[in-house]
């Protein structure tokens, strides 16, 4: 059970936030370990056929990897009641070895009844949104 208490926590409270790098190696694992090997996370020339500016990341890696502003809070992933996300703009992986940075944060936006919060989620990289509407509701001590 996590060790954050319900009272020790108000509406606008910010979760620790941190940064992620994105490499096509990246892309390539999600893609072997998830089983979805669509070409716009693959193929730079099918992606940009798509009318992309080139592979884009798995929203669901990049919802995933959002998920965890509040795991590493909690230190327990069995307090995270209900996630829910709405991808607003793809994360493009360059080939350059270097990658991408995406910045993730969270606040609480609502404290709910039986010590339940609602945490608003978000995900930029270059300073675009590109998680929108994301919502994890937890459960506190």
């Amino acid at each position: 059970m996590t060790k954050i208490k319900y009272s020790e926590v108000e509406v606008g409270f910010e979760l620790p936030k941190f940064s992620q790098n994105f490499k096509r190696e990246n892309l390539n694992a999600y893609a072997k370990a998830s089983g979805d090997f669509n070409k716009i996370h693959l193929d730079e020339e099918f992606a940009k056929s798509v009318g992309l500016p080139n592979i884009i990341a798995h929203g669901m890696l990049t919802m995933g990897i959002a998920g965890k502003v509040v795991t590493n809070w909690l230190a327990d992933p069995n307090a995270i009641k209900s996630f829910s996300v709405k991808f607003s703009s793809p994360v493009v992986v360059p080939d350059d070895g270097v990658g991408i940075d995406v910045e993730f944060t969270g606040r609480i936006g609502e404290k709910m009844d039986d010590n339940k919060v609602k945490i608003e989620l978000e995900a930029r990289c270059l300073g675009t949104k590109v998680l929108g509407r994301s919502l994890v509701i937890a459960q506190l001590a």
